[in-house]
């Protein structure tokens, strides 16, 4: 479960004074690096971010969850993939890229980063025409 507290970015004395940085901003960091890989459709959202996004607010940290606890960080990312793309190189990829951005902007090493593909999503067709086979034969019998 994630901690209500902040998270400390340095680890020995500070000589200007402590940085922290709140655990919801690491999730945002993470949900963007996380959606821009290539074949990744969606994050999961919730009920509230959905409303959050009806109101005009968007939710960057929609499909993550931050778990701080004596193995360090780890990040759960749940996400709907387009349909053709390899699931294994776009997990891959996203874990490379989450861990990649979240050490590059804070200075903190993620331990792991769980991948949960929670649906495949298949293009839409470029005139929304469908072929309805019962017309198709209808007309031509």
């Amino acid at each position: 479960m994630m901690e209500e507290t902040n998270i400390p970015l340095a680890n020995g004395p500070a000589p200007l004074g402590e940085i922290e940085i709140a655990p919801e901003v690491i999730e945002v960091i993470a949900g963007i690096a996380a959606n821009e890989v290539d074949g990744v459709y969606a994050m999961q959202g919730s009920f509230k971010t959905g409303v959050n996004e009806l109101l005009g607010r968007t939710a960057h940290n929609k499909g993550v969850h931050l778990t701080v606890d004596e193995n360090g960080l780890s990040v759960d990312v749940y996400c709907y993939i387009k349909y053709g793309a390899s699931v294994p190189k776009v997990a891959l990829d996203m874990q490379e890229k989450v861990k990649e951005q979240v050490l590059y902007m804070s200075n903190l090493e993620v331990s792991q980063v769980n991948v949960h593909v929670v649906g495949l999503v298949a293009p839409k067709s470029e005139d929304n025409t469908y072929l309805d086979l019962d017309t198709e034969l209808g007309e031509n019998a």
